[in-house]
């Protein structure tokens, strides 16, 4: 059981990481833009070193659109609490709808039929 929550716990590490390569810079709108894609580079590749075994141990347990959706749904969660506590910005009502029904399509992928 703790091995198929490896990639999970692998993925939620990767995209906390990835999330700060792609919208950490939106606090530092003064920095150059080369210096904020440098630094966003060097972030990157610390997720990648958390995503890549993520999905190598995770295809073990789950196929490629499971992962996916995952990854997905992790994004999610996590984008939220970033934007919340990192950005300040407060979720619309509108927002968690729709990302309700990203989740609601985690049911599909995963239901047995």
């Amino acid at each position: 059981m703790f091995k198929s929550l490896t990639p999970i716990i692998l993925l939620t590490i990767s995209n906390i990481f990835m999330t700060f390569a792609w919208y950490g810079h939106l606090r530092f709108k003064s920095s150059a833009l080369w210096i904020v894609i440098l630094v966003s580079w060097g972030i990157a590749f610390v997720e990648y070193c958390f995503q890549v075994p993520a999905n190598r141990i995770g295809h073990e347990f789950f196929d490629a659109a499971q992962l996916k959706t995952i990854q997905e749904i992790i994004t999610l969660i996590v984008f939220c609490v970033f934007s919340i506590f990192y950005l300040k910005e407060n979720l619309k009502w509108n927002y968690l709808v729709g990302f309700a029904f990203i989740i609601l399509a985690a049911f599909f992928v995963f239901k047995k039929w």
